[in-house]
């Protein structure tokens, strides 16, 4: 509690019931100093008019109105929200928005870092900032100090991809929905989300075009069949029941295949491998098969070049090629100017420096 300064506003901090409170009152210390007293005195008193009293909301309860009004409708990574929101109950349940400071949140980057890595506590962290600007923009609260809290550093440069024997194996250990599902992700990039919300109204088999609609990128975006994906969505089948192309049978969207996935990938012998690793080996087999990185960049939906280039290092040939073709270039005129130098009578010693020239 106290005062504090915001710009040339003065502004007040205090408490009640539990819940923090701060105000900009004015320009001037003493009235701000004198505004903080009269607030202090209203609460003890039992005067004080609490004007967001209806507007008290504990983290949990809000988090069920962010996920059915907001991530459910608009993002196709929802179920990664609950996982972390699940999370960060596990540390502030109980608690009002208003009351998640910025020590509460330190502690808990603390407690996190020791059971998961970097990169996971960061999602959590984003999940829970997004949720408090979401909760600003609906007029729930006014403002909230976490965005001072830095993320954690990371070395988020991890590519795992599987090679083509393990790729082998692992289509030999899928079975029904899994299979089909893991055959797209490796021959489309597709993503997960993008791979299950899938409709059939989207594949168009006439034109061997699978069009997404609502994508990472918030762009739509139309893939190639090539003849394996073609084959297996054409022998998939269909659910009278659903528009999904992969669903249960009462109709329902398969939400999670976590799972099969890992049942698979254990049976294949296969570890240190997540379901976006198969994106990340549908774009590094490309790459080392010498397909050049716009192509890459086109065919995985990356908004941007620097995404692709993650995947430059893979291939043996990418800068041999380049500069066998600048070799290529030169060789025409480099041979020109010799064969210049060879059919004029020029004394040897000025061949020599004529070369060393040519060399430097």
């Amino acid at each position: 509690m106290g005062l504090s300064k915001r710009g040339k506003k003065c502004c007040i901090d205090y408490r009640y019931k539990g819940r923090r409170i701060r105000e900009t009152v004015s320009e001037s210390k003493a009235v701000a100093d004198a505004a903080l007293k009269k607030r202090l005195t209203q609460i003890a008193e039992d005067r004080f008019l609490d004007k967001k009293k209806e507007k008290l909301i504990t983290l949990e309860d809000f988090a069920k109105l962010y996920m059915k009004n907001y991530s459910r409708p608009n993002k196709l990574s929802f179920s990664r929200d609950q996982i972390c929101i699940n999370h960060l109950l596990g540390h502030f349940k109980g608690q009002y928005l208003t009351e998640i400071n910025v020590f509460d949140v330190e502690d808990y980057k603390r407690i996190r870092l020791q059971k998961v890595k970097p990169p996971t506590v960061n999602h959590e962290l984003k999940c829970l900032k997004a949720m408090l600007n979401k909760a600003m923009e609906w007029g729930i609260i006014d403002e909230y100090p976490l965005s001072r809290i830095k993320l954690l550093r990371t070395e988020n440069k991890r590519i795992r991809f599987l090679e083509l024997e393990e790729i082998e194996r692992l289509m030999a250990a899928c079975e029904g929905n899994i299979a089909a599902i893991v055959t797209l992700a490796l021959h489309t990039g597709m993503r997960r989300g993008e791979i299950l919300a899938l409709k059939w109204r989207d594949v168009d088999f006439n034109h061997k075009l699978i069009t997404l609609l609502r994508t990472k990128n918030g762009e739509k975006r139309e893939i190639v069949m090539n003849d394996i994906v073609y084959n297996t969505l054409f022998a998939h089948p269909r659910n009278k029941r659903s528009q999904y192309v992969f669903s249960y049978k009462n109709g329902k969207q398969i939400r999670d295949i976590r799972g099969s996935f890992e049942k698979a990938l254990k049976k294949a012998g296969i570890t240190d491998f997540r379901f976006h690793d198969l994106r990340h080996t549908f774009a590094s087999q490309l790459v080392m098969a010498g397909i050049d990185l716009m192509t890459v960049q086109e065919l995985m939906g990356h908004k941007s070049y620097l995404m692709t280039l993650r995947y430059a290092h893979l291939s043996p040939s990418h800068k041999k090629a380049a500069v066998d073709r600048y070799c290529e270039i030169m060789d025409t005129f480099w041979t020109h100017c010799h064969n210049c130098q060879k059919n004029k009578n020029i004394p040897n010693s000025e061949n020599t420096s004529g070369a060393r020239a040519l060399t430097d």
